[in-house]
C-alpha cells in the first residue's frame, strides 16, 4: 500500500457511494445452495470489519425473522451450530480472533461464508471449500464499509431471507454523492458541516448520542471514527438507554463537563417518545458541556439516513485530526499492539 498519507483518507471517503455501486454489480452464483431454514445468523468480526455487520444488525431489525448477532471475540456463542448461518468478516484476512471465530464456527458444523481481501482467513477459506465473496484491497478496514456490509445484506436476499436489499442500497449512492460536494475539503465551514462540527469537537472530549434502532450504529461509528482517524478519546450512548443512568452524571467534576461536546444525531424515524426525550435532555444538559450540536440524516430510506449521518461523521473525525495536526491514516498504536501480540 501507498505512504498512509492525509490526503488517502480523503480519497477513501470521497469514494464511499462507489463501494456501494461496485457490489450492486456483484454476482453471487453459489447464494441458492445455501438457502434453508436458519435460526440465526452470526456476523464475527472485529474494528472496521466489524461495523458492517453493525449496519447489518440495525437495517435487519425491522425485517430479518430470524436474530443476528454481531460477534466480536475469539469464541462463539454457544447457540452457533449446524442450524447458524456466519459471515466471518476481515479486511485483511489476518484478524486472529475473526480465524479464531472461522476456525470455531467450521467446527461447530455451521454454514459460513467469508468476507475479505485476502489474507490467512482467505487460504482457509480456499482450502475449507467455503464461498468467499473476495473485496478489493488497498484501503484501511474502516474505510472499506459499504464493501463490508452491501455483500452480506445482497447475500441474505439472494437466500431470500432479507427482501428488498438491492433496491434500497441504490440510494445512498445518490445521497452520498450529494452530502460529498459539501462535505469535502474545497468546501469551507460553515457551508461544510463535518468541519463546522470538527473546530467545536477540537479540545473537547466528544460524547455521541444516537436512538435504539435508528442511528445507534451511526453513534458508535462516530465514536470509533474519532477515535482512529483523530488519535482522540470519544464515548457514545443510545435513547433512551441513556435516560437511564448517563444523564445522571452530568452534575460534577465540573471542569470535565465544560470540557465535553454532545453530538445528538437525529433521524425522521426515532420514536416520538425518544424525540421528546432528547429534547428535554437538552434542556438539561445545554447549560452544563460546553457544546450540544444535533446532526439531521438525509434521504428516504433507513440506508440513505444511516449512511448519511456515517458519512458526516466519518469527515468530522477527519478534519478534527486536521485541527490536531495528526495524519488520520495509520494506527500505529493497534500495529504496535498486533506486533507484540505476535511475539
Amino acid at each position: 500500500m501507498q505512504e498512509l498519507t492525509p490526503e488517502l483518507m480523503f480519497d477513501f471517503l470521497y469514494n464511499l457511494p462507489e463501494q456501494f455501486e461496485e457490489c450492486l454489480q456483484m454476482e453471487f452464483p453459489w447464494v441458492t445452495s445455501l438457502r434453508g431454514n436458519y435460526r440465526n445468523i452470526l456476523v464475527t468480526g472485529l474494528g472496521g470489519s466489524a461495523i458492517g455487520g453493525d449496519i447489518l444488525r440495525s437495517y435487519s431489525l425491522r425485517r430479518l425473522r430470524v436474530p443476528l448477532v454481531v460477534n466480536r471475540d475469539y469464541v462463539l456463542p454457544a447457540f452457533v451450530g449446524p442450524d447458524s448461518l456466519v459471515f466471518a468478516v476481515s479486511y485483511s484476512g489476518n484478524t486472529e480472533e475473526t480465524i479464531s471465530a472461522y476456525a470455531e464456527a467450521r467446527s461447530r458444523g455451521a454454514r459460513v461464508i467469508v468476507v475479505t481481501t485476502g489474507g490467512k482467513l482467505g487460504e482457509m477459506t480456499a482450502q475449507d471449500g467455503y464461498p468467499v465473496v473476495k473485496v478489493p484491497a488497498g484501503l484501511v478496514p474502516r474505510a472499506a464499509s459499504g464493501y463490508l456490509f452491501a455483500p452480506t445484506a445482497l447475500i441474505l436476499e439472494g437466500m431470500g431471507l432479507l427482501p428488498g436489499v438491492r433496491a434500497e442500497l441504490e440510494e445512498p449512492v445518490a445521497v452520498l454523492r450529494s452530502r460529498r460536494r459539501n462535505l469535502e475539503p474545497a468546501k469551507p465551514a460553515p457551508e461544510n458541516e463535518a468541519r463546522a462540527i470538527a473546530a467545536v469537537l477540537k479540545d473537547s472530549i466528544p460524547v455521541i448520542w444516537g436512538s435504539s434502532s435508528t442511528t445507534e450504529i451511526a453513534a458508535m461509528r462516530w465514536k470509533g471514527q474519532i477515535n482512529e482517524n483523530a488519535k482522540s478519546p470519544a464515548y457514545f450512548n443510545v435513547f433512551p438507554e441513556l435516560n437511564h443512568n448517563e444523564i445522571v452524571g452530568f452534575e460534577v467534576p465540573e471542569d470535565v463537563l465544560r470540557r465535553t461536546a454532545v453530538v445528538v444525531l437525529r433521524d425522521g424515524n426515532d420514536h416520538e417518545r425518544v424525540k421528546k426525550r432528547i429534547e428535554i435532555t437538552r434542556e438539561i444538559i445545554s447549560s452544563r458541556v460546553k457544546s450540544v450540536t444535533e446532526v439531521h440524516s438525509w434521504g428516504n430510506s433507513f440506508l440513505a439516513r444511516l449512511y448519511s449521518l456515517i458519512y458526516v461523521g466519518d469527515y468530522a473525525s477527519v478534519y478534527l485530526a486536521m485541527e490536531y495536526g495528526v495524519n488520520p491514516t495509520p494506527v500505529k498504536i493497534i500495529d504496535y499492539l498486533k506486533a507484540k501480540m505476535a511475539e
